[in-house]
């Protein structure tokens, strides 16, 4: 039984490219919708797995124990997002900051970080905008990726005395200075004071608490109380504060929270005048997103299948039509229907999955292409290779399963005398 069953198998293959070769048009217009469904299906779930795994990973690496105080919620509060409330919250400062780190035992880092935008910086007679400042205290470090390519980060010293010293951005330096320009040790001019340039950051990318540290300057906070009110509405410093080991995330909160309406005297029973955010609220929203993605993607796909599936069928009832003389040979020296079934059946499975192969060679060819072009890493996964010669031989067989039922249907003596 194995070796009939190994024979079948073989022999189809063979017949199976015979019939592409022979009939080369016919065979590419008939793959082509299996190909295109599995480049759906595929391309849309290699894409969203990379970026999945992609925001996993930055989330792991800032952390996922660390949590973002401001006015302004990153998703709505349950319901509809209440903007004009949300503006007229007081903004979080040295206060609030100093109330986590001096009440809050779970706290292991706090730090207070303002983004500046829509300010210019000057270096000799060249001038730049559209880069974000960081104003930040001790410990911003720490809760984010920041790695320094040349020179050195702000010191304790110079963060906390308010000296104008800046860590700039690989972005930012190629907009301001010369390539040949060493920034270290160079004044440029920020809010009306000179800043002393200490360190060039690597090139990172934007991370998923929506940080761009290529195109940025990272200064201290106390050395921009003189230059601008922190506390109007214009601005929104957030609170950056991380747990310490082995403690809830849920439980700090809850701490940090108490601390905050006391410094703030918020009356019981009434709301909270800041928003708290984590990272795992972004990641939620993703994956709603990306399902839904997935979804329609795959519907596209599974519509480019069906298509796929008819010219499949279509071709395995035009190649039992030219083989019915051949059935009726086989059949006449014993040959069983059942095996007759299964050699059409594997025939119409090696078809598609020669399309769903192509398919996913352009996947791949795409990911390649992106991923060496982008900042981003995309990648073809064993799994979405596996759902991809599945789906195509799953197709093989529900496209192929009439046209072969019929053939080993046939009349050993009719099907010898069609022809």
């Amino acid at each position: 039984m194995s070796n009939q069953i190994s024979k079948i198998v073989s022999t189809s293959f063979v017949q199976a490219f015979q019939e592409l070769k022979a009939n080369k048009l016919r065979s590419t217009l008939s793959l082509t919708g299996i190909t295109i469904g599995i480049f759906c299906i595929i391309a849309v779930f290699t894409v969203l797995d990379s970026l999945k795994k992609n925001i996993k990973d930055e989330v792991a690496t800032l952390g996922s124990d660390v949590i973002y105080i401001g006015r302004w919620p990153w998703m709505d509060e349950g319901g509809e997002y209440k903007w004009w409330e949300y503006w007229r919250r007081p903004s979080m400062g040295m206060s609030e900051l100093r109330a986590v780190q001096n009440n809050v035992k779970d706290v292991q880092i706090a730090t207070l970080q303002l983004g500046i935008i829509g300010r210019s910086v000057r270096y000799v007679d060249n001038e730049v905008s559209g880069f974000t400042a960081y104003a930040v205290t001790q410990g911003f470090e720490k809760l984010q990726n920041i790695e320094v390519a040349e020179g050195r980060y702000l010191s304790t010293a110079e963060i906390d005395g308010g000296v104008p010293s800046v860590v700039i951005g690989a972005e930012l330096y190629e907009s301001l200075f010369r390539s040949n320009v060493n920034p270290i040790g160079k004044n440029v001019s920020f809010l009306g004071k000179s800043y002393v340039v200490v360190g060039k950051l690597k090139k990172t990318g934007q991370n998923a608490a929506g940080f761009n540290f290529d195109n940025c300057m990272i200064i201290s906070y106390n050395s921009i109380n003189s230059a601008i009110d922190v506390r109007s509405l214009n601005y929104d410093p957030n609170l950056m504060i991380k747990a310490k080991p082995g403690v809830a995330l849920s439980e700090m909160q809850f701490e940090v929270e108490g601390a905050l309406r006391a410094i703030r005297k918020v009356r019981p029973g009434e709301a909270n005048n800041f928003a708290v955010n984590q990272l795992s609220q972004i990641t939620a929203r993703m994956d709603t997103m990306f399902g839904l993605i997935n979804t329609i993607g795959g519907i596209i796909g599974v519509i480019s299948l069906i298509v796929g599936a008819f010219g499949i069928a279509n071709i395995m009832f035009v190649t039992v039509k030219e083989r019915t003389k051949y059935i009726g040979l086989k059949k006449a020296i014993g040959a069983r229907s059942l095996f007759i079934l299964i050699e059409f059946l594997i025939e119409a499975m090696i078809l598609c999955i020669l399309g769903g192969l192509i398919g996913l060679i352009l996947v791949w060819l795409l990911v390649s292409i992106v991923s060496a072009s982008s900042d981003t890493h995309f990648s073809l996964s064993l799994q979405n290779i596996f759902i991809g010669i599945f789906s195509s031989a799953f197709v093989g067989i529900i496209a192929g399963f009439i046209p072969a039922y019929r053939a080993s249907k046939l009349d050993p003596v009719v099907a010898i005398r069609s022809l």
